[in-house]
């Protein structure tokens, strides 16, 4: 090879570099700077959210309380007598001589939990059963005074409780509006998980309308991956504006401790119970007065519903909102006040969350017609009576039951009104009526949404059914009423 073939080569590999590295600066320069930019985007929204947190912290507190042990007469225990008498020891351990009466201090339980500051002069929210029962409150602010609080008022049957301390001009978190939550929304949880003061989780909303839990009386969760833990209880669920959208009530655990499910109770379902606490001392509730149940696939299918949502109405009671308004057993609520209606859990909460003498609007499947109610709600009685309802030997049937008329001493004895309809005698083990739930005692009012008074209309409306086809029985139970159908699988 002579030089000028080396000469050459050089040259075209220089040339070669050239291009390379060129080709490298244009490639990689706008990657780079793109990158930048998102990290430095990463970095101010990291630091925009920890500037949201410490405004938000500055409004949550560390909650302590005290509760004396009481006897079953509600007197204080304060010797170990109380606890251990002699009759105790008679029976568990002959022959030892119990301890004497002595004076002393009353045995104390402390706890803990969290609470939100939601308003300047010193009105706290959070959880019934964190101070439903406390003798003595102490609250621990951000800047770590300690001060004593008075109970306003508790709800337990949804969990809220308000307390309060003196002054005024604190922190407060600002109420947010949790109807406007969507599922998989950034949320932040602040509490006192354990005593550790102010610790701050960071999640989604993994559900809303959790209503079957099984922890309150009237329930309907925002489900939160969020950590929330023993402690967290009474602590606020803050959107990413600062608001507050729940207040961190409970979580799902088989060990005790965090397991990615935690619940809160909506804002606003909180909010108007707050300021009935606040401006009652006791909470009302809507009532319509009437029974309900869910509607599963077989009741969708014997209604000739469109699916299995809503609330299907099972008894109306005399002289109650519902019964004045129009409303007929076999209704079915579809939709209250322009919002869709998916099971009875969620109907029962609507109602009682609009509060006495609030107007609403129902949208309500009766007999394949869509029909439409304004009724104004009474107040939920204290003490409930039983739904107003005419509560009758045949041959077992194909369903694997069989009825009887009803007597008076059966009137008398399962406290009907009247001897309308048929008493269930025998259910057989394994049949279909079984696996539905039915039972000797329960008493069947209609079939086929038709009334019945005796064994032989039960027979008549029996001998023109097919099991193919099925029946529809409205069963009442304990003064509860509820559709069952019995359909044999093809």
């Amino acid at each position: 090879m002579n030089i000028q073939n080396i000469i050459k080569n050089i040259q075209t590999l220089a040339a070669i570099g050239l291009w390379a590295v060129l080709l490298l600066c244009f490639t990689t320069s706008p990657l780079y700077s793109q990158n930048k930019e998102d990290l430095e985007q990463l970095i101010r929204e990291s630091k925009t959210r920890a500037a949201l947190v410490q405004n938000v912290q500055k409004a949550v507190v560390h909650i302590k309380v005290e509760k004396i042990l009481r006897d079953s007469q509600g007197q204080p225990l304060n010797n170990p007598y109380d606890l251990y008498n002699e009759e105790f020891f008679k029976r568990f351990f002959p022959g030892i001589k119990p301890p004497e009466r002595q004076p002393g201090q009353p045995f104390r339980q402390e706890g803990m939990g969290s609470g939100t500051i939601i308003s300047q002069e010193g009105y706290i929210l959070t959880n019934h059963h964190v101070v439903g029962e406390a003798d003595q409150i102490l609250v621990k602010l951000y800047d770590g005074k300690e001060v004593r609080a008075k109970i306003v008022g508790t709800d337990p049957e949804s969990d809220i409780a308000v307390i309060k301390i003196e002054g005024d001009g604190y922190s407060a978190l600002t109420i947010g509006n949790s109807k406007e939550l969507m599922v998989g929304e950034s949320v932040i949880a602040v509490g006192n998980p354990f005593g550790l003061t102010q610790t701050v989780t960071y999640g989604i909303v993994s559900a809303k309308g959790r209503t079957n839990v099984g922890i309150n009386e009237y329930e309907n969760f925002i489900q939160t991956d969020a950590a929330i833990n023993p402690g967290n209880s009474g602590g606020p669920l803050v959107n990413l504006r600062g608001e507050i959208v729940g207040v961190n009530s409970a979580i799902y655990s088989r060990s005790g401790g965090y397991q990615g499910i935690g619940f809160a109770v909506p804002i606003n379902m909180a909010q108007r119970i707050m300021d009935d606490l606040i401006n009652k001392g006791t909470v009302s509730r809507g009532w319509l007065g009437v029974g309900i149940q869910d509607v599963t696939q077989d009741l969708a299918q014997a209604f000739n519903l469109e699916n299995a949502k809503g609330s299907l109405i099972t008894g109306v009671m005399r002289d109650t909102p519902a019964d004045r308004g129009g409303l007929q057993r076999g209704d079915v609520v579809i939709e209250l006040n322009g919002e869709e209606i998916l099971n009875s859990r969620q109907f029962r909460n609507e109602i009682a969350n609009a509060g006495a003498g609030s107007d609403i609007e129902m949208k309500v499947v009766r007999n394949s017609k869509t029909m439409y109610f304004k009724i104004n709600l009474d107040e939920r009685p204290k003490e409930l009576g039983r739904v107003s309802m005419k509560p009758d030997k045949s041959k077992e049937n194909v369903f694997g039951f069989s009825v009887t008329n009803i007597t008076q001493d059966d009137v008398n004895k399962l406290n009907l009104e009247s001897s309308n309809g048929v008493l269930i005698g025998e259910v057989k083990p394994g049949s279909l009526a079984s696996k539905e739930g039915l039972a000797a005692g329960m008493v069947i009012q209609e079939i086929n949404r038709r009334p019945i008074k005796s064994v032989s209309d039960f027979n008549q409306i029996m001998t023109e059914s097919s099991p193919e086809k099925g029946i529809l029985l409205l069963v009442v139970s304990d003064g509860n009423a509820r559709y069952v159908n019995l359909k044999q699988q093809e």
